[in-house]
């Protein structure tokens, strides 16, 4: 696609199944600006790249404020090292987290595990006929 290939919004809300509201919030946070014809929004190819990065780094569970640090520090940053730092600290952040979730998780199933069992071993027990 060349440089001068132009999106509307509804252009980038079809291409990427998004609502066109979904868009908008992603402008009112800074992490997009598209130019202006009067009120109606003009996308180009940095914002459709930038779009696709936004929604990437909710995939892996970038905050907002996270996605636009990011945004900023490549926009900032020409050699892109301080950026690369940043993704890097931040999924490491995220995954501890998420470890820690999965720990948590298989502990509680374990737990679950061992409360069923006791439950069915009472319930069996009590629901033998006395003779």
């Amino acid at each position: 696609m060349s440089s001068t290939t132009t999106y509307t919004i509804s252009d980038l809300a079809k291409h990427f199944d998004l609502t066109t509201r979904a868009i908008r919030f992603y402008e009112s946070h800074g992490l997009l600006s598209p130019k202006r014809d009067k009120n109606r929004r003009i996308y180009d190819e940095k914002d459709r790249i930038r779009l696709k990065l936004i929604l990437r780094g909710k995939r892996l569970g970038f905050t907002l404020s996270e996605i636009k640090t990011t945004m900023d520090l490549y926009d900032n940053q020409p050699n892109e090292i301080a950026q690369l730092k940043y993704v890097l600290r931040v999924i490491e952040n995220h995954r501890k987290v998420l470890e820690q979730k999965q720990n948590d998780i298989q502990n509680t199933l374990t737990d679950m595990d061992e409360m069923t069992e006791k439950l069915t071993v009472s319930l069996n027990t009590l629901a033998e006929p006395t003779r």
